[in-house]
């Protein structure tokens, strides 16, 4: 007989019970179909129980999840989702006979999507549960909750690098990126996994921190924090640790036997253990002496020898006695010599001596020589025109000086142009010549200078006085300006300017933090400053303030980082101020010490300068042929240190380099190799491209990334190359090089000198040799400029002139606004700027030729 499943579904069943409902488990209801049934009168008393219940789940990235509940015995079955009936054509049902019991079992099925999540509640929490219906009664089933998984791409604290004694416990703290589900952490140390459970020496807490628990030799390596759920997997930067042995003393050998001098001698020496792996050495002495009794003691005669010993004693103390003497009467007189030296007044009028470039060596690209500045009408507005004739840094005109003048530097106490008694007068002036090595040396035995790097090639220093100077660090875009009356009259300042390169300088970075800047030295801390200095370095930021929220921070004297700026929120009482440029960051500070620019994005469309650079070997002579491919910060700085690296690897740069721009968008840098001619060249590459994680080029700190292309020509007699290489952000900008050269040839492709930075100019100058606008006529215009003047023709309309306007109120704090403004003119055209169009811009502003410097109050 018929039995009425519902208004669209019939059945037959046969005369028993059990094959009825066997023959019923064969009907499957979907689309339109209820989710009912009408049960025998033998069920009609029993409540639906859930077999299956939906359970919580994740939709992973747009796969949708699929939510199961099955009941027994049921009529009807329906989920709810958020409060809401899911509508009756989502539902997937399905029935069957339990074999054991007879009893009809009733499964129906729903998908979730993740734009139905995301349409109700974002990534909060979004439940289902499913409703069962018998002629008995209801019963509900537990919620299932979805969630959409994700995992954030950086570390809330990464791991740091630590040098540990032998034995020592070491602590390796990682905070994973938050995630759902929670994300699950693994060490590796040099890319292998660690074990805890069967390495005993390894713990891992709670919060996910590495604990070494006695460090030994085999532990030094890298280690890596590794985050991962069903969604992603991420790695932090690897933080290196080194464990050392620091040396510890042997046993003292027996004591001697008593010597002529009457004393005995045993020595001890550093070798259990012998320091290694950057130990310390062994503590204390390794000779010890002493006097024996007067028993030991081998018996001598005194005579014509002890006369002799008495009478080298005191001829011995007179020689002291009269060198210190000397020594006396030679400080006074310098000291006599420093408080009488005055500047020259004639060399403070003196223009200009531009910057000498030395012939670059034969297959070496140099820059291009600067052109003469063209003439403009209102040059003599500043009456003096750079000599462009010379070609060194030094003053060219005449000095007397005293006999006993030296090379230090000579400066005044008194009036500026007060006459040396004998009518001349000196300056120290141009380029400062002295070992750098032993200057470094020198300050890095004094207490503040503990951490100064000992790298010379990336370190200028200078000896300064009231007149300023510059200091620069040739090809890095880095250079101290200290303005004239910035160092206090009467003080003479040893000033050094230097790039840190160590990874154990690396700055702690966490979020979308990321270094946008060299990290920078200037010293020594704690010098007192009249006026603020000019630190500029290169950044590689896309210099857009609404991308990004970019701040200095400097180290502290115990080696925390701190921040000391926000841009774009700088209060004139602070000490430091900043400047940001299309490539360059202008900083004016009073204050010396190590400092750097990180950025943190504040949406996806932020973007970093990366520069791309390629190399390849200069010489081939077997089948395998490389081609790396540099992806670098976009700085003067590290382009330098990848340029001598390539020069030490014997490698060549084969075509210009290429900028790409870069987003926080968490996708990789992918680079691959096209069109080679297939006859005559393969790609040993296995997969269709290389791919540099996100994370890895964001962060900033490891300097300079580089993949690897290696080929192989199928005969030596091939020489030429041609192929496509393209480098490219998943999702974002790319970049492609066309290749076409002859990898036989020694000599290089000749590019843009630009591009290789090779300056020689003076990392030192002292003087008026230092700026462009001679002392005398910057102090006119300052007293022409500094006071307000009705119709604006004052300081302020020569920021808008050199559009500065942004610094008013900077400008404003200060004494001598006029004067902050020529500084940085000073700054940013040290090398291609043109006295002539400074003189320009003073006309403009609508000072009279002959009054340009004379200007009164009435006239105002």
């Amino acid at each position: 007989m018929p039995l009425l499943l519902g208004p669209f579904v019939r059945c037959r069943f046969s005369a028993t019970l059990r094959v009825l409902w066997l023959v019923f488990a064969g009907c499957t209801c979907t689309g339109s179909e209820h989710a009912t049934a009408t049960l025998p009168a033998a069920f009609n008393d029993l409540l639906p129980h859930f077999l299956v219940e939906p359970e919580d789940n994740f939709i992973v990235k747009n796969k949708p999840v699929t939510l199961t509940c099955r009941s027994t015995p049921a009529t009807q079955i329906y989920f709810k989702c958020n409060g809401e009936w899911v509508h009756q054509d989502d539902h997937l049902i399905e029935r069957t006979i339990d074999p054991a019991t007879a009893l009809p079992i009733m499964q129906v099925t729903i998908d979730i999507t993740r734009q139905q999540v995301e349409k109700i509640f974002g990534l909060d929490e979004y439940w289902c549960q499913c409703v069962a219906w018998s002629t008995t009664g209801t019963q509900k089933s537990q919620k299932a909750y979805i969630r959409i998984a994700y995992l954030r791409k950086n570390f809330e604290e990464e791991p740091q690098g630590k040098e540990v004694t032998l034995d020592q416990e070491v602590l390796l703290r990682c905070h994973p990126p938050e995630g759902v589900p929670q994300a699950e952490v693994e060490w590796q140390r040099n890319e292998d996994v660690i074990n805890p459970g069967s390495d005993l020496n390894f713990f891992m807490t709670t919060d996910h921190s590495l604990v070494i628990k006695k460090a030994r030799l085999g532990d030094t390596g890298n280690y890596t924090c590794v985050a991962k759920n069903i969604v992603a997997r991420r790695k932090s930067n690897s933080a290196t640790v080194l464990v050392y042995v620091d040396g510890g003393w042997s046993e003292w050998s027996k004591w001697s036997a008593c010597g002529a001098d009457c004393s005995m001698w045993r020595s001890r020496e550093c070798s259990q253990p012998s320091p290694g792996t950057r130990g310390k050495d062994c503590q204390g002495l390794d000779l010890q002496s002493l006097n024996c009794t007067s028993e030991q003691c081998p018996q001598t005669v005194s005579g014509a020898e002890d006369v002799a010993l008495y009478v080298g004693m005191v001829a011995v103390a007179l020689c002291l006695t009269l060198l210190l003497i000397v020594v006396v009467l030679v400080y006074r007189r310098k000291k006599e010599d420093l408080d009488s030296d005055v500047a020259d007044s004639s060399i403070l009028t003196t223009g200009f001596q531009p910057m000498g470039i030395k012939p670059s060596k034969p297959g070496v690209w140099a820059p291009r020589p600067r052109r003469p500045p063209p003439h403009s009408k209102n040059s003599h507005l500043l009456t003096i025109q750079p000599d462009l004739t010379t070609t060194t840094t030094s003053y060219q005109g005449t000095l007397r000086s005293r006999p006993h003048t030296t090379g230090k530097f000579s400066m005044t106490n008194g009036p500026l142009l007060d006459p040396l008694p004998n009518g001349s007068h000196t300056l120290h002036n141009g380029k400062l010549n002295s070992d750098p090595a032993e200057f470094v040396s020198r300050l890095s035995t004094q207490t503040y200078f503990k951490t100064l790097p000992r790298d010379v090639a990336n370190t200028s220093y200078g000896t300064f006085n009231f007149l300023g100077g510059r200091l620069t660090i040739p090809s890095t875009g880095i250079s101290l300006l200290i303005p004239p009356e910035a160092i206090p009259r009467g003080k003479i300042y040893e000033i050094y300017l230097t790039v840190q390169r160590k990874e154990d300088l690396r700055l702690p970075l966490a979020g979308c933090q990321t270094l946008l800047s060299p990290v920078v030295s200037c010293g020594p801390p704690g010098v007192v400053l009249s006026r603020p200095v000019i630190l500029s370095m290169d950044h590689c930021s896309d210099a857009c303030l609404d991308n990004w929220a970019v701040r200095l921070k400097k180290q502290n004297y115990e080696g925390t980082w701190e921040d000391v700026l926000l841009m774009g929120e700088e209060l004139v009482s602070e000490p430091y101020y900043c400047q940001l440029e299309a490539e360059t960051c202008r900083l004016f500070t009073e204050h010396l010490g190590t400092l750097a620019l990180v950025g943190e994005s504040l949406h996806m469309g932020a973007a970093k300068r990366l520069r791309l650079v390629l190399f390849s070997d200069a010489y081939c002579s077997t089948l395998e042929y490389n081609i790396r491919v540099y992806c670098m910060d976009d700085t003067q700085d590290v382009f330098k240190e990848v340029m001598q690296m390539e020069r030490q690897l014997g490698g060549r740069l084969i075509d210009e380099p290429h900028i790409l721009l870069f987003k926080d968008s968490y996708h990789n840098l992918r680079l691959s190799i096209h069109d080679m001619p297939q006859a005559h060249w393969r790609s040993k590459l296995l997969a269709g491209y290389q791919e540099i994680p996100f994370y890895h080029i964001w962060n900033g700190s490891q300097r300079y990334l580089h993949c690897t292309f290696t080929l192989e020509r199928l005969s030596l007699s091939t020489c030429e190359l041609t192929c496509q290489l393209c480098v490219w952000q998943v999702e974002g900008e790319g970049q492609s090089f066309s290749l076409d050269f002859n990898i036989a040839k020694q000599d290089t492709r000749a590019v843009d000198a630009e591009f290789l930075l090779m300056d020689i100019s003076a990392t030192a100058l002292a003087g008026p040799s230092a700026f462009q606008i001679p002392y005398l006529i910057r102090q006119k215009i300052c007293s022409s400029l500094d006071a307000p003047c009705p119709n604006g023709a004052d300081w302020r309309m020569l920021a808008q002139r050199l559009k500065l306007e942004r610094h008013m109120s900077f400008f404003a704090s200060k004494a001598s606004p006029t004067s902050l403004i020529l500084d940085l003119w000073e700054a940013q055209h040290f090398h291609s700027g043109n006295i002539n169009q400074l003189a320009t811009v003073m006309a403009d502003i609508g000072k009279q030729e002959a009054m340009i410097f004379l200007v009164s109050d009435g006239e105002c």
